[in-house]
This record gives structure tokens, C-alpha cells and sequence, in this order.
């Protein structure tokens, strides 16, 4: 993942086809861009996250989901809802299910809450349903500007951090041991040394900010599975590209609304609703400053409608076998490059397209393999600490139980419900009124609740 601040200069006099139906409709001449710089913005974009191919249905996958309809709806979801995103809100950004959403249904809903993976899409659905009235009728605003950013960022951390702790499990490098206690374990096996090969290569790829590190890390750790024998190679070029397209036959529609509402989910829809504003509102508005889209006003051309889109794509994911989504931070390598409008996020959507016919690839790779990609986005995620304030230990305390409860627990909600809770009180146990939003009045009793039932 880029950092925002990485910015890579791009035509100082483009040349956009200024007759051309693209122009008018994505707006190139007004933004300052071109055809062909958004062209190279989407491609850069693609090889930067299209490792998730990779990740995501093997988290999901832990929830019970079956391996091949995962990968089709991760692919699916990914390209209909940045078409979505680029034609409904022209804005720069490809959107697909969230990595710190994914772990929440996976770990918290499914395993920890003992829901079906069925009735985990249902409170996906209804998820977007939420999303879509609070961002219609202005709330989700509200609620984004009534938490404390210390608060918004040891969200940030605590997701990161676990998702770190799950890809550790999966690299067999942390493991329970007979007392039920987080060991280490048999790193000289054969599992473990490759994911820590692939954890070194993905970081010195990383911090040399090549393009698509992780993916290229992901790829050579299988590669040299195969060579030492850890996975079975390849007969031919068959069992890498594929004319069958995978099926989404057995998570298309499969959703359970009615098991979501009967086991009782306004916990799991308030931890949703926070999860998914945080991680993906705050990146949207970081990634409209860099893109130049905020105008003297301070208002953000297309957020309303970004905002819309994805509340809307997370109920068409939630059909699909998607869970809700994300903007990925990746898109800043896009827009480093120039890219300013929604056809850089549609030539995205096309080249994941085009994954489709790489199954077979996908089922080769280890879990060892992929394992060092979910550590690296805790890595990732941990500078969003330096924005948190230290010097008041009525916020230190929250933060502390947000970040480390949510790996302690195996369960983001749970973070999240200790933090805020424990911020509510502390604040009115000191008679610092003046610092409590009342919308976290709201949110603290609605953990409370959770909490007791």
C-alpha cells in the first residue's frame, strides 16, 4: 500500500480529447487529465491490490464459504461496484470488500457470533441498507464528525493489528499451545519459513515502493513452493488459466435476512456501520485532497454521490457473496500517477475482469503464501497512530482497549464496544461533558446493550 503523500507528477499539459463522448462524461478537460494518463492510472492501480484475488477468499474461506464461488464473487463484486463508483460518481477510486470488513464477518460474525456465513451476508444486506439512510439523509456525516479522530484512528490501528494476529495463524508462526496460550510456532518447518520468506521480500518490495510488491511476493512465495515441494506444481499451462469462468452459483442470492434479524444484529449493524465509515470514508476524502477534487468551498466533487455508490455496492455485494466495501488505499498509486476520474477506476474494473480466467492460479497458492499480505497491512495501518493524542488519559485508556481488544478477543465489535464505552465514561467520570459528541451518547449505550445481552 502507497502512502497518500507519494505523489508522482503527472502531464503538466495533458491533452484530453476534448470532442470526445469520454471527455464530457468523465469530465478529463475540467479535471486537468487525459485519456491516457488515466489509462496508466487504472493499470497501476490494478497490480497494486490486485493481490486480494488472492487474500480475500481465503478469509473467507475460514467462515465455511465455499473456495471457488468466494473467488467469483470477490471478482464480481470488485468489478460491478467500481463500474458503479466510476460511472455514478466519476470518482477515482476502485472499491472491493474490505480487508478489515472481511476479517469482521469472517472472525467476529461468523466464528466468534456463531452465525451462518448465510445469514453474516443478511447482516451484510441490512448493512447496506443502513449505510444507504444514514448517507441519504446526511447522519453518516454527522457520525463520521461526532467521533473523536483519536478514536477514528485507533480503529484504524486495532483492525490493522488483527488483521496482522490472522495472518500470523495462518503463516504458523503463532499458534495455541496446551494451555491455550499464543506460542510461537515451529518456525523451521517447512510452512512457516516460507511465509516468513515471503513476509521479508513483501517488506523490501514494499519499502522500495514497487508496484504490485505484495502480488510479486504472493507469486515468487509459490514459486518456491513448488520448488521445494511444499505445494504441487503446475501439469501445464491448463491448470493456470481457464476457459470456465468460476461459478458464484452457491453464495449468488444465498444471503439469510430473516436468520440475520432473527438471531438479533443491531451490535454486529452499529459495528458494520463504524467499521465501514471510518475505514473507508476517511480514505475517500484523503484520496479527494490528493486528487485535487476539493474546491475553494471545501466541498469534495462527487463524495455525495461516492458516498451513495458505495452504500448501494455493498448491497449488491451482500448478494453476491461480498461483504461490505472498501476504497482501497492502493488507489493512491493511481492517482500518484494522474488518474482524477472515474475511467481510471473503470479500467480497473476491466482488468479484474480479466482474473477471472485465473482460477485455477489462485487455488495453487498456499495459505503460507498469503499469509505475509495480511501481516503487512497491520504495517500499513499502524502510522494512522501518530494521530492519536497522548496527553489525555481519559482518551488514552480507550484507545489502548480499542486496539488491543479487538486481537485479544479474535473480535473487532468487542474492540470497538470497550472503546467506546470505557471513552463515554471516562469523559463524564471527569466531568468532561464538553468533549462527549451526543452521538456517542447513542453508540455507547447501543454497546452497553450488546454488552448485557
Amino acid at each position: 500500500m502507497s502512502n497518500l503523500g507519494q505523489e508522482i507528477e503527472h502531464d503538466k499539459n495533458p491533452e484530453p480529447l476534448k470532442s470526445s463522448g469520454l471527455d464530457r462524461f468523465f469530465k478529463l478537460t475540467e479535471r486537468g487529465t487525459n485519456v491516457r494518463t488515466e489509462l496508466i492510472a487504472g493499470l497501476t492501480t490494478f497490480i497494486s491490490m490486485s493481490y486480494i484475488i488472492f487474500v480475500i477468499p481465503t478469509m473467507l474461506g475460514d467462515a465455511g464459504m465455499p473456495h471457488e464461488a468466494t473467488l467469483a464473487a470477490t471478482i464480481f463484486v470488485t468489478v460491478f461496484t467500481t463500474i458503479l463508483f466510476a460511472l455514478w460518481s466519476n470518482f477515482p477510486a476502485a472499491t472491493a470488500p474490505g480487508m478489515g470488513l472481511v476479517a469482521f464477518f469472517t472472525y467476529t460474525v461468523v466464528i466468534g457470533e456463531g452465525l451462518t456465513w448465510q445469514a453474516g451476508l443478511g447482516a451484510v444486506f441490512i448493512s447496506g441498507i443502513v449505510f444507504l439512510i444514514l448517507t441519504i439523509t446526511g447522519i453518516r456525516t454527522m457520525i463520521i464528525y461526532g467521533i473523536p479522530d483519536s478514536m477514528k484512528s485507533a480503529i484504524t490501528v486495532g483492525i490493522g493489528l488483527f488483521i496482522s494476529f490472522l495472518g500470523f495463524q495462518n503463516a504458523g508462526l503463532v499458534v495455541a499451545d496446551e494451555s491455550n496460550i499464543v506460542g510461537v510456532g515451529d518456525v523451521a518447518a517447512t510452512g512457516p519459513l516460507l511465509a516468513l520468506f515471503g513476509l521479508i521480500l513483501a517488506g523490501i518490495l514494499s519499502a522500495k515502493n514497487v508496484k504490485g510488491g505484495l502480488l510479486i511476493a504472493i507469486l515468487s512465495t509459490t514459486a518456491l513452493s513448488m520448488i521445494v515441494g511444499y505445494t504441487e506444481t503446475p501439469g501445464g499451462i491448463g491448470d493456470i488459466f481457464s476457459i470456465n469462468v468460476p461459478s458464484l452459483g452457491e453464495t449468488l442470492f444465498a444471503l439469510d435476512i430473516s436468520g440475520a434479524i432473527g438471531y438479533g444484529v443491531i451490535s454486529i449493524i452499529l459495528s458494520f456501520t463504524l467499521v465501514e465509515l471510518f475505514d473507508n470514508t476517511g480514505t475517500l476524502i484523503g484520496f479527494a485532497k490528493k486528487a485535487g477534487l476539493v474546491k475553494k468551498d471545501g466541498k469534495i466533487d462527487g463524495i455525495d454521490r461516492a458516498l451513495q455508490a458505495d452504500a448501494a455496492g455493498t448491497i449488491l455485494s451482500s448478494t453476491m457473496g461480498g461483504t461490505a466495501l472498501n476504497a482501497y488505499a492502493e488507489n493512491s498509486t493511481g492517482i500518484a500517477e494522474g488518474g482524477r476520474t472515474g475511467l481510471k477506476a473503470l479500467v480497473v474494473a476491466i482488468l479484474f475482469a480479466c482474473t477471472l480466467f485465473i482460477g485455477p492460479l489462485v487455488e495453487i497458492v498456499p495459505t503460507e503464501a498469503v499469509a505475509p499480505a495480511l501481516i503487512l497491512v497491520g504495517a500499513f495501518m499502524l502510522p494512522e497512530i501518530k494521530n492519536i493524542d497522548f496527553s489525555d488519559f481519559t482518551t488514552v485508556i480507550p484507545v489502548m482497549l480499542t486496539i488491543i481488544m479487538m486481537p485479544l478477543t479474535y473480535s473487532i465489535a468487542e474492540g470497538l464496544a470497550f472503546g467506546f464505552v470505557s471513552y463515554t465514561l471516562l469523559k463524564m467520570g471527569t466531568g468532561k461533558f464538553n468533549e462527549i459528541h451526543p452521538i456517542m451518547y447513542f453508540i455507547s449505550a447501543a454497546f452497553m446493550i450488546h454488552f448485557f445481552m
